[in-house]
């Protein structure tokens, strides 16, 4: 089955520093057709959107929630078929399990996502 693999999420105290990693397994993508997302899905809550950056045959550019705004930045190496996601100055309701995404109007592919746990 062709997915996302995300990697490097963990336990990280309040105001500390974790970056995600998210490649494809078995397939290629040439990324810079796709738009990628990241969305987080806490204990109790429904699935949020984190960030969405257009392709990069598009514009490019890259919208965040206010509640992550200047702390998270998503990137992606599209020769290494990877994405990204930095997030500086974590708090404990950055606490959740963390999915990427990358999508067309034909294609769409999901990480099966990985836990981030902010707490001192």
């Amino acid at each position: 089955q062709e997915q996302l693999v995300e990697s490097g999420g963990g336990e990280v105290q309040p105001g500390g520093s974790l970056t995600i990693t998210c490649a494809t397994s078995g397939f290629t993508l040439d990324l810079k057709y796709y738009a990628i997302g990241w969305f987080r899905q806490a204990p109790g809550k429904e699935r949020e959107g984190v960030s969405c950056m257009m392709s990069t045959v598009g514009d490019g550019t890259a919208y965040y929630a206010d509640s992550v705004k200047g702390r998270f930045t998503s990137s992606r190496a599209s020769a290494a078929n990877t994405i990204y996601l930095q997030m500086n100055n974590l708090k404990p309701e950055d606490t959740a399990v963390y999915f990427c995404r990358a999508y067309t109007a034909s294609y769409d592919y999901w990480g099966q996502g990985i836990q981030v746990t902010v707490s001192s």
